[in-house]
């Protein structure tokens, strides 16, 4: 089906007590970064989202991968209002398939590292990067909401790279009472509810950066977690990723 464009934004982050401080740091290796592209409002997402749903427990969480859904909002008019939906989040997924050279957006959608991913489907894991070392990113905070950044690129350029950060909330659930998914029981992992972007200053071969990441706007349940990444300037492809979990028994 083709979608009908309805941009609605919406954004909800939670207000919750969250133990600090926080570090979160790669290695050398790169961490995929793997979206989703989603919503409730399409019949063939809940499968997606279950895959999903069981990298919680999968080895590599945070150090071989790190796993993000945005929910998108182009599927609301058939009836159901995604309420995690952006219209931002959309913009992204359009702004991927244009770097492809399509017209296409479609869901569930995944992206693996910048890149177009169909075969997710029967696997048990996320692939691995290949042993690719891009360098390490570490990000710190002593209260959650503001943070510190450093990237130690291992191949210095003469270019400019930026930070992205998602703020994201797990075990959220939906009965859903119209559209393609009424009647349905809905389960939701790594769910955006927030995304930014930063420019790093260079400091000779490093790379740093601030952010603030308000956690106190609108109550919600649920495990928090941090999803940062780095890119060139002006572009999507991730270089290094890095997160986990702020709240919940999850953890470490």
């Amino acid at each position: 089906m083709k979608p009908v464009l309805c941009l609605i934004p919406v954004m909800l982050v939670p207000t919750m007590a969250i133990a600090a401080p926080v570090e979160f740091q790669s290695s050398e290796r790169q961490t995929a970064l793997l979206e989703l592209f989603t919503s409730e409002g399409c019949s063939s997402c809940p499968p997606a989202e279950s895959w999903l749903s069981r990298l919680k427990d999968a080895p590599g969480l945070w150090s071989d991968f790190v796993p993000i859904a945005f929910h998108v909002d182009y599927w609301d008019y058939l009836g159901w209002r995604d309420k995690w939906a952006e219209g931002k989040f959309s913009n992204r997924q359009r702004a991927y398939a244009q770097s492809w050279g399509s017209d296409n957006i479609y869901t569930p959608g995944l992206v693996l590292n910048g890149k177009e991913w169909r075969s997710w489907s029967g696997r048990t894991a996320v692939p691995s990067s290949g042993g690719i070392k891009a360098g390490k990113l570490k990000v710190t905070s002593e209260d959650t909401n503001h943070w510190q950044v450093g990237f130690a690129p291992i191949k210095p350029e003469a270019v400019s790279y930026e930070v992205h950060v998602a703020l994201m909330v797990s075990g959220l659930v939906s009965e859903v009472k119209a559209g393609e998914n009424a009647g349905r029981h809905l389960q939701h992992d790594f769910v955006v509810l927030a995304l930014l972007q930063r420019p790093l200053t260079r400091h000779q071969d490093n790379f740093e950066g601030a952010f603030t990441m308000d956690t106190k706007l609108k109550p919600i349940d649920g495990p928090l977690a941090l999803a940062v990444w780095i890119t060139r300037s002006g572009q999507m492809e991730p270089l290094q990723a890095a997160g986990g979990w702020l709240t919940g028994p999850n953890r470490n």
